[in-house]
Parts: structure tokens; C-alpha cells; sequence
């Protein structure tokens, strides 16, 4: 439930704080006040696009936080159009807003009541207030999808030229017999065909270093004199100690060197077949544009797979196609199971709906959901389509056809009422715990204005209701009544919100009754009004 709305430099808004309660809240206010503002306000704080404009004049961002009780939100607008959001003062993702304010927050407003005319919309209503999970069914779904795209994939596989080539390549490669050791053949045919060169020179550095007068020699005789040194100079034991680790290491180098020595002059390996083998690696890496013999080794394994795969592909092909089969069976029951729930929930959903709108001044319209079996798809087999007849011998068209902007706002009231009253009472399924209604008694007036403050009412029984009205029999029904105003100071336009009970209630229920005047007529009026409401 939403407890409060801040918002400050949003648009002629400087700083307003709104306290919601349980129940129905109706806002209300002279036109240009700003409660639009504060629509906008819920929305951006709730993940609708943010943009510069909308900073007031001369602030350095705008700010909007809503307070759910258990979560709060806040989003900030700098004046350059950067948008930043937080959850429960985490930082966030507009995304990950705009995902827990749907779950939030249902807005219905001129534009938002489009969506009823949306079938995806329509669909998911009766799947809603059915309570149908479509879990079974999409996991079905899935299952066909993921065997139709193996099935397309080895449907786009090569040709028989491209088999044949596979097959050379493989065997080529095959023939190749590459291993490990291949990877070191440029270092082995180089130690070859210079082995007498590295041979002396190997000879001539384990002389200097282990040899008669080598480096080794000189410093070990260092060494007792260093340390005789140290005896009345410190700083000769250290320097001792460094000739004695540099003799050791002059010593394993030169053994080092030896070893590697001795194996070339030992076993070394023949310079003709080196040269051969280095030649064709060398051919193969350039023809198969390998970056190292490993990569080359990866693609032989890459084309032996696919040759596999071709070789068996008729084969493959076939049992794809039974599994296919298997599976569109396992979709289409699981499919005709969710038709059947739906239209169960879609007769009880149009008796509710007709029902709703005739207290809202259709009296002989007719509401209707019409399912049309189609193939399978991702939602399942059914196109819903709600039809509407809100007249007496007019034929029933699909409501997107005929409904005007009035006759929307007035169907969609009724299908939240009837949801309401057919689902849980904690929201039924998806539903949102804070309904807004934005103006949805557009273009009503008379009687069928009083049942919509009364039907509002009753979707508040089981919901937190908030709702934006210029009339004052939907104003008359709330539990709480904010009203929005504008004044002017300093040369600044200002919009403050504020709760009105009483006196001061039955003030704005007259002015929105035409009262430019609070004369005695206007004011009884009103009066009646509020306490028929309650």
C-alpha cells in the first residue's frame, strides 16, 4: 500500500508530501493545479521515462520517492536528463523499477485504458482471474520450440560437396598424425641445424664458469678474505655472503648449461626429418589458418564432429521429426487444457462485466469474450477478444471497433469491479495491491456518475484505491480526500496538496458542483451528496 508521496522540482511542483490510507482516496483540484504533476510523478518514480523537461526551473534535479510501508523507492532527474533509481536505498536499474513498480502500483488513466483494447491484455485478464498458470503448457512449449531449431539446424547443414570436403580435410589431418611434440618443432629443427654452434659455445661458458681460473674459482678465494675483512669491517659479511650465493649460482648455471649441451650432442635429431616435419606443419597451419598446432588439433576434433553429424544426418533427421511429433502432442494437451479453464473463466468473466456496466448506465449493453482456436503458439491456442453491443440492436463488434473514449474508461472500471469481486481479496492473481484511476469517469456524468464513485468504492474494499476526479459524485464516495492547488509567490507558481475534511470538504464538493460562490443552495448540495456517499 502506498503511505506517502514526495515530490520536489518536478515541473511547477516545488515540495508537496501526500499521505495515502487504506480505502478509496480521491484527488481533486481546479484544472492546471497540478494533479496531473502528480500522476506523472507515481509514474516516473515507478519506471516511466525520465526527461530534462520536467525539472522545475532553476533546480538541479527533481526527486520523487514513494513510500509502500515495507519498500521505498526513489528516483532523481538531474537537469541534464541523468536518471538514477533506488530501491530501499540500493541503487538500481530503471528496469528492475519499473519491474517491482508493475507489481506495485496499477495505473489506469487515460492512455493506460488503451490497454484494454490490447488482446495480450484481454488474454491475460481471464487467465488472471481464472487463476490459469500456463507453467505445463509453456514448459511444453518450450520442448517443441528447442527440438523444431535442432530440427531447422540440421535442415541448413551442408551439402554432399561439403561432406566430401570434410571427409579430405579429416583424413588429411587425420594422416597428419599431429601430437603434442609438434608444438616444439620449430625450437628442435633450429637446436639441430646448429648444434656444432651451440655445442662450442656451451663449452666455452661451463669453462668460464667451472673451469681452471673460472668464475666460480675466484669466488670462492674470495671468500675467506671477505670474511677476515668482516671481523673489523661489518659490511665485509654481507659481502661475503653475496660471493658465496653468486658462486653457487655460477655453479648450477654452468651445470645447466652442460645438460642441455649433452643432449644435443648426445641424441641429436635428424636434421632431414625435423626439416620434413616442420615443412608440413608448416603447410597445414597456413592451408587451415591455425594460429598454433593446438588450434590446429581443435579444428581437426571441430571437422570430425561435424562430419559425424552430416554422415548421420538423414538418420538424425528422422528421429527429430518422431520426438517433434511426441512433443506438438504432449503442447496440444496441455493446450487444451488451458482453453478449457479459460473458457469456463471467460463465461463467469462476461456475465460479471455486463452485469458491472449496466449499473453504469449500459442497461442493455452486452458484454461478451470470444475464443478462437488457433495453432500453438507461445500463450497457448486461443485468441481472446472481448466483444461489446452498448446498444439495443446494434451487432456485438470487438470492443478495439466501436468503443469510444468514455465507453472505455466506463468497460474498464467494470472489468477491475468484476475481477475484484470474482478474486481473492488480497488482489487475486497478479494483482496489485495500490490501483490509481486517472480520470476514468471521463465524459460520465448524471446517475451514471454517483455508480462509479460507488463501484471505485467497492474495488477499494479489497484494494488501495486513489483516484484523480472532476466530478464531484465520485469525489462525494472517498474515504479521503486530497485536493491539489496552485498559488503564486514571489513570481513563482507553487502547488501544494492537502487533506480536506469537514467544512472545508463540503467547500470543495460544492466548487466542483459549479459553486464559483459557496451560496447556501451549493453548499446544502453538496452536503447531501457526502452524506448520501456515506
Amino acid at each position: 500500500m502506498l503511505r506517502k508521496l514526495t515530490v520536489s522540482n518536478l515541473a511547477i511542483v516545488e515540495r508537496v508530501e501526500a499521505e495515502f490510507a487504506p480505502g478509496l482516496t480521491v484527488i481533486t483540484g481546479e484544472t492546471g493545479a497540478g494533479k496531473s504533476v502528480l500522476m506523472g510523478a507515481l509514474g516516473l518514480v515507478l519506471g516511466d521515462r525520465a526527461e530534462a523537461s520536467i525539472v522545475r526551473d532553476g533546480a538541479k534535479e527533481a526527486e520523487v520517492e514513494a513510500d509502500f510501508g515495507e519498500t521505498v523507492v526513489r528516483r532523481t532527474v538531474t537537469a541534464q536528463g541523468r536518471s538514477r533509481a533506488w530501491i530501499d536505498d540500493e541503487s538500481v536499474s530503471v528496469a528492475e523499477l519499473k519491474e517491482l513498480g508493475s507489481r506495485l502500483v496499477d495505473i489506469h488513466g487515460p492512455t493506460a485504458n488503451q490497454r484494454l483494447l490490447d488482446e495480450d491484455f484481454q488474454r491475460e485478464t481471464i487467465d488472471a482471474l481464472g487463476g490459469i498458470g500456463l507453467a505445463d503448457y509453456a514448459q511444453a512449449w518450450s520442448a517443441l520450440q528447442t527440438l523444431r531449431a535442432r530440427l531447422a539446424a540440421l535442415a541448413d547443414a551442408g551439402d554432399a560437396d561439403e561432406l566430401d570436403m570434410l571427409r579430405f580435410q579429416v583424413d588429411e589431418l587425420a594422416a597428419a598424425g599431429l601430437t603434442e611434440s609438434d608444438a616444439t618443432l620449430a625450437e628442435r629443427h633450429a637446436a639441430a641445424a646448429h648444434a656444432e654452434e651451440i655445442v662450442e659455445g656451451a663449452n666455452a661458458v661451463t669453462e668460464a664458469l667451472g673451469g681452471d681460473r673460472s668464475v666460480t674459482e675466484i669466488l670462492s678465494a674470495l671468500q675467506p678474505q671477505l670474511r677476515g675483512m668482516a671481523r673489523h669491517f661489518p659490511a665485509a659479511a654481507e659481502w661475503a655472503a653475496e660471493a658465496e650465493e653468486l658462486t653457487i649460482r655460477a655453479q648450477e648455471l654452468s651445470r645447466a648449461v652442460a645438460d642441455a649441451v649433452s643432449k644435443i650432442d648426445a641424441g641429436g635429431e635428424d636434421l632431414a626429418a625435423l626439416d620434413a616435419r616442420l615443412t608440413l606443419v608448416n603447410r597445414l597451419l597456413r592451408k587451415y589458418r591455425a594460429p598454433d598446432v593446438p588450434g590446429l588439433v581443435a579444428l581437426w576434433s571441430e571437422k570430425q564432429a561435424r562430419l559425424d553429424a552430416l554422415a548421420h544426418r538423414e538418420e538424425r533427421v528422422e528421429e527429430l521429426k518422431a520426438q517433434i511429433a511426441a512433443a506438438d502432442a504432449a503442447v496440444r494437451a496441455a493446450g487444451a487444457a488451458v482453453t478449457k479453464r479459460r473458457k469456463a473463466a471467460a463465461e463467469r468473466f462476461a456475465k460479471a462485466v455486463t452485469g458491472e456496466l449496466r449499473d453504469l448506465g449500459f442497461l442493455q449493453a452486452k458484454f461478451s469474450v470470444v475464443m478462437e482456436a488457433i495453432e500453438p503458439a507461445a500463450h497457448g491456442m486461443d485468441r481472446v477478444v472481448y466483444w461489446f453491443a452498448p446498444n439495443p440492436g446494434e451487432a456485438a463488434r470487438p470492443l478495439a471497433a466501436i468503443a469510444s473514449s468514455g465507453e472505455v474508461a466506463r468497460v474498464m472500471l467494470a472489468l477491475k469491479v468484476a475481477v475484484t469481486r470474482n478474486s481473492r481479496a488480497d488482489g487475486g492473481p497478479r494483482g496489485a495491491r495500490t490501483l490509481v484511476f486517472d480520470e476514468i469517469d471521463a465524459n460520465v456524468g448524471g446517475e451514471a456518475a454517483r455508480i462509479v464513485g460507488e463501484k471505485l468504492r467497492a474495488v477499494a474494499r479489497h484494494h488501495q484505491v486513489i483516484a484523480i476526479t472532476h466530478l464531484p459524485q465520485s469525489a462525494a464516495c472517498g474515504e479521503r480526500h486530497l485536493v491539489v492547488a496552485k498559488s503564486v509567490a514571489g513570481g513563482r507558481t507553487r502547488t501544494e496538496i492537502s487533506a480536506v475534511e469537514g467544512e472545508a470538504r463540503v467547500a470543495e464538493v460544492a466548487r466542483m458542483l459549479g459553486g464559483e460562490k459557496l451560496t447556501s443552495v451549493v453548499k446544502r448540495h453538496a452536503e447531501e451528496l457526502l452524506r448520501l456517499s456515506r
